[in-house]
């Protein structure tokens, strides 16, 4: 099977793009609006760039009726966010925090989680999170699609403070993944959660190339 997403109807019943490009890290992205309101929303097109400084992007969907996502807006007005790891514990407030509300509701709430204070901004972490990000906003690629819908907005930002539950760091100072246990999109409705990982070291890498891929200080 093969057909061209540019000027053809897919074959399948479902399309399989956001399928193949699997597991895709979540971006569990918290903001803060003029007015003081916290937002709270996942975002699955979530990536980081590069680690001296370590930076970080995301793309965010328009909405349906064509604006920007309250996300966007926020960053945008306040030059702060928030990327809170999202594990399979948290699942169901993830979950809802990916539905629609009005700006003037608090998403924390919604999502039934707890507010804890930044250090370099004032935009909320949530404290269940074993790991965030506080993310310095750089700019924003806006790049225009067939729909509304499809239209994003991608993200650029530098990570100005790492955050990292104590309990979860191994002897070893690596993080105990299979402990926290983070989920990944698989598209459809589908997640996928990591209770295992292994390890493989480049064969003839050099002292300073192994170094810098297992991300050493």
């Amino acid at each position: 099977m093969h057909y061209s997403p540019l000027s053809e109807t897919c074959p399948l019943p479902f399309s399989p793009f956001k399928s193949c490009t699997v597991p895709r890290p979540i971006g569990w992205i918290s903001t803060i609006s003029k007015t003081g309101v916290a937002n709270l929303a996942p975002y699955s097109q979530w990536q980081n760039l590069t680690f001296d400084p370590p930076m970080v992007m995301f793309s965010a969907n328009q909405t349906i009726d064509g604006n920007k996502k309250d996300t966007t807006k926020n960053i945008e007005d306040n030059g702060w966010f928030v990327w809170n790891m999202a594990t399979y514990d948290l699942r169901e407030a993830v979950n809802k925090s990916a539905m629609y509300v009005p700006p003037e509701e608090d998403e924390f709430e919604t999502a039934g989680v707890t507010k804890l204070a930044s250090v370099e901004c004032d935009v909320p972490r949530v404290a269940e999170s074993p790991c965030h990000f506080e993310c310095e906003y750089l700019s924003t690629h806006r790049i225009p699609a067939n729909t509304p819908v499809a239209t994003i907005d991608v993200i650029f930002a530098r990570v100005a403070r790492i955050h990292i539950d104590d309990k979860f760091i191994l002897p070893s100072g690596k993080l105990d993944i299979p402990k926290i246990r983070p989920i990944a999109r698989m598209g459809y409705y589908d997640y996928a959660v990591i209770n295992e990982t292994f390890e493989m070291q480049v064969p003839g890498a050099t002292e300073a190339e192994a170094k810098g891929l297992e991300g050493k200080t």
